[in-house]
């Protein structure tokens, strides 16, 4: 315990701080403009000055640690006097035109100089002069009004990891420019805007129509585009969002948002947002009342279940959607309908790698704390870039290799490029024999641990890759060297696992091999996810052979708490997974389909087969906020609430539960709940919810997992797995691998003219289609593109014609039929005999485009190795 004195109050710290720290955990507020929370101490501005007694000059606060018996006065004559000269030698370049500056009201310069004076200047002398930037689509830059702080710099450097900008120039031609000199060319997270402390960087989303004093209420929610779950406040006025800021107060991504949450909020406003519900009638969707559609869809489907059972209805969840969305469709489903054919798509990937994981290594192995990241000293990276697919993760990821931690990737670097020693690219679709390589080596150099015979067995009937399979698949003896030393070093490893995995062949071995990884190295596992919601949709039982909480349907075990709490008895017939359900529309087989915020045709692969299968259904209802794909097939669509619009919950990939709350007053839609509900009453369910409380006061009941949650506990954010209530447990059991005992070599990128490869992207800026109705995200990524190397681009130089280059407008064609116009783009990063294209825009998803098969271990989606040929147009 260290105790100080600090204004005659005594101050006392339990470990070394600053004087500023220690000064502000008292209450007693120092004044600063460069100091700010998460940043490196810098000492800069001067303004913190401080008496400390018996030193003989100010010391600044925010690099001065404590000690014991200290003595520090921070309010004298002279600390004011200088802090008064500080501020004027700040005026004598910065421009006074508070009246247009969109900092008014919350400038922090602003507030210093009325607080403590420097009113007049003394300086005759004219101001510098830097015309103000447009360059960026989200950023306004006038750099006359920059004080120099650095805490642009040292946010996009010490945190960020972006390296965007910098201090250019000397004296008082001092700017903060970008490294290109005209945009900033960086990822658009926008947290320099949330440290500037003048108006020297400003949103151009809010540029002269934002003032403090516009803001009616604050709204304390999370994002709803990623897996992380980003704690944010939403500022409201006249019941619509003008802006969204980080959670300055606490969190999990420590005042930190991306590109999406701080500027992609605004497609909850798009014009193209469904308004009203819509029945077929003569083969058009036209507009009726609330009341004409639920009771057309309650008795359309009461006429199927009576007439083919409820084993001829499904329902496809949305990990968009919140916990209670989803617990009361499966509810529906279930206990009104009589089904368990209910699905979603944490299907594809999310889903079956969890359990297998949990199969192999124990329940609960992905719940693991986001923090834990930046204090590991090394992290594995495998199947995806965070950076784009959970920028804050990927932000972790950086800033542990800030802190000294090695940070190995095994396949494209993306967004960590400048963070790792080597690149590990292994050769299309290779992965399982670098892995293999990777596993025997570090077996050879730590040993088996002894502590699962069913995991070592295994591991010793692994094929060992030849140095002549290694080059084949593009990594050397040496890198796979270089890989096992740096692994075998770490002695708190991080595993991050992605959905390029689930690619090609044999997922179920390349998964356990990244588990047989963890299990030599004792390391924690985290699963990257690019949906808000993909955990809540397998706990609250949106899947067929799971009941909420986790606990198998063909168990029965929470059956007598289903009875007591709703009356209701667990269907036998086993239902159908989403895979199984296009297979039964697509046959005729599915009578009924309900689809609740998801677009199967434009986000499940092989979109003709999936467009049968709706067409072929004898009736299908879309829940949904646009008139996607999808819903122009249905034939009923109803109008849902967006993420901005309801309250409730959603699970992140940590699996912690946290408050979901409702900005915005006026919805064109209805909650997503409620809309099954009023179905279901119509239905003849008894239970009516009067609000999403009282729809997890049930949950609670049902599921031992959540069991006596409540919504006070959500609110405070430290909902950690497995909550108040109890995990499923289970011993160490057997798990098939599928071709433990063989090694083929995939040669898709052999030969003097390999083929080309279409491969999904993860992209930064966008997700899914919503961010393509957002118009801040579309100023920057406005059309869909496919990504080639230079290599790539010169074999088009034949017969006298050029090569391809940036902005050539092409058509891909694939050998599964599927045919889109775009432009090309060259990425010298993007791997050899690869296609990269995003799955974003309408008419040109890269999904629809490829064929797959399921995977016969895990049951996810494996995407086929689909080749593609690009003409010039």
């Amino acid at each position: 315990m260290i105790k100080l004195t600090i204004n005659d109050i005594e101050v006392s710290v339990d470990t070394p701080v600053t004087i500023l720290e220690a000064a502000q955990g008292a209450g007693i507020n120092i004044p600063t403009l460069c100091h700010f929370k998460g940043l490196e101490p810098y000492g800069g501005c001067r303004l913190c000055l401080v008496e400390i007694e018996r030193v003989n000059r100010l010391q600044t606060s925010c690099t001065v640690h404590v000690t014991d018996g200290m003595v520090v006065r921070t309010e004298t004559g002279a600390i004011r006097a200088t802090r008064r000269a500080m501020l004027e030698f700040l005026l004598i370049n910065h421009p006074l035109d508070c009246a247009v500056c969109d900092k008014a009201g919350e400038c922090v310069l602003q507030e210093l100089v009325v607080q403590y004076g420097a009113a007049e200047g003394r300086f005759a002398e004219g101001k510098r002069r830097h015309p103000e930037n447009f360059n960026d689509p989200f950023i306004v830059r006038n750099m006359e009004r920059c004080i120099l702080c650095s805490r642009c710099v040292r946010m996009c450097e010490e945190v960020q990891g972006a390296y965007a900008i910098a201090n250019t120039g000397r004296g008082s031609k001092s700017f903060v420019e970008p490294f290109s000199a005209g945009r900033y060319n960086c990822e658009y997270c926008g947290n320099c805007l949330t440290v500037c402390p003048v108006g020297a960087i400003t949103s151009r989303s809010h540029r002269h129509s934002y003032r403090p004093w516009y803001v009616e209420a604050e709204i304390q929610t999370v994002c709803g585009f990623c897996g992380v779950g980003c704690n944010m406040v939403l500022q409201m006025r006249g019941g619509a969002i003008i802006r969204t800021m980080p959670d300055l107060k606490g969190g999990l991504n420590k005042g930190l948002l991306c590109v999406r949450g701080r500027f992609g909020y605004d497609y909850v406003d798009s014009d193209e947002r469904l308004n009203t519900p819509l029945i077929r009638k003569n083969g058009q969707l036209m507009p009726v009342t609330w009341e004409e559609a639920i009771s057309y869809v309650a008795k359309r489907l009461r006429d199927i279940k009576k007439s083919h059972g409820g084993e001829a209805i499904a329902a496809i969840a949305s990990p968009r959607c919140t916990n209670e969305d989803n617990y009361m469709l499966q509810k529906f489903m279930r206990f009104v309908l009589g089904t368990n054919n209910i699905d979603s798509t944490a299907r594809f990937y999310y889903s079956p790698v969890q359990t297998y994981l949990e199969l192999m290594l124990g329940v609960g192995v992905t719940a693991n704390l986001l923090h834990g990241i930046e204090g590991s000293n090394g992290v594995l990276v495998i199947g995806g870039d965070p950076t784009a697919v959970n920028p804050i993760m990927g932000v972790q990821v950086r800033l542990a290799c800030r802190h000294g931690a090695k940070v190995v990737v095994v396949g494209t670097p993306g967004g960590l490029k400048m963070f790792i020693d080597y690149e590990v690219v292994p050769s299309l679709y290779a992965e399982e024999v670098v892995l293999c390589a990777i596993v025997n080596k570090i077996v050879r150099r730590k040993g088996l641990r002894g502590e699962s015979y069913v995991i070592e067995d295994k591991i010793k009937a692994i094929i060992v890759p030849s140095a002549d399979d290694l080059e084949t698949s593009g990594v050397s003896e040496d890198i796979i060297e270089r890989v096992v030393n740096d692994l075998c070093a770490m002695k708190t490893p991080v595993i991050i696992l992605g959905q390029d995995i689930c690619q090609d062949e044999r997922v179920s071995k390349k998964v356990f091999l990244v588990g047989a990884i963890a299990y030599l190295l004792n390391g924690r596992i985290f699963l990257m996810s690019d949906r808000p919601n993909y955990q809540g949709v397998v706990d609250m039982g949106c899947v067929p052979d799971m009941l909420p909480g986790g606990r198998p349907v063909e168990l029965g075990a929470i059956e007598h708490k289903i009875k007591d709490t709703i009356g209701g008895a667990i269907p036998e017939e086993k239902g159908l997974n989403a895979f199984e359900i296009i297979e039964h529309g697509q046959s005729g087989a599915l009578k009924a389909l309900y689809i609740m915020g998801e677009n199967p045709i434009f986000n499940f692969p092989d979109r003709n087969k999936t467009e049968e299968a709706i067409k072929n259904t004898d009736f299908v209802v879309v829940q949904d906020i646009f008139m996607t794909e999808t819903a122009r097939l249905a034939d009923v669509v109803l109008p849902s609430a967006a993420w901005s619009e309801k309250d409730g919950s959603y699970t992140n990939l940590e699996r912690r539960i946290q408050r979901l709350r409702k900005g915005k007053s006026v919805s064109v839609g209805r909650p997503d709940w409620r809309i099954i509900a009023d179905i279901a009453r119509a239905l003849g369910m008894k239970e009516n919810y009067t609000d999403v409380r009282g729809l997890w006061s049930e949950i609670t009941q049902i599921s031992p997992l959540h069991s006596g949650l409540t919504y006070e506990e959500l609110s405070a954010g430290q909902t950690i797995w497995p909550y108040n209530g109890k995990s499923l447990r289970t011993g160490e059991v057997d798990f098939d691998v599928e071709g433990i005992d063989d090694l083929p070599i995939p040669d898709y990128c052999q030969g003097e003219l390999p083929g080309m490869h279409l491969v999904p992207e993860r992209h930064l800026y966008h997700s899914g289609t919503i961010t393509a109705r957002s118009k801040a995200i579309l100023d920057i990524y406005p059309e869909p593109y496919v990504l080639i190397n230079p290599r790539q681009a010169q074999l088009y130089a034949v017969d006298g014609k050029r090569a391809l280059s940036d902005g050539d407008r092409v058509t891909v064609y694939t050998t599964t039929g599927g045919e889109v116009e775009t432009i090309i783009k060259i990425d010298k990063d993007v791997p050899d005999c690869v296609v990269l294209m995003s799955n974003t825009f309408e008419r040109a998803g890269s999904l629809g485009m490829l064929n797959y098969h399921i995977d016969p271990v895990l049951g996810c989606l494996c995407l086929d190795a689909t080749t593609v040929r690009i003409e010039r147009i």
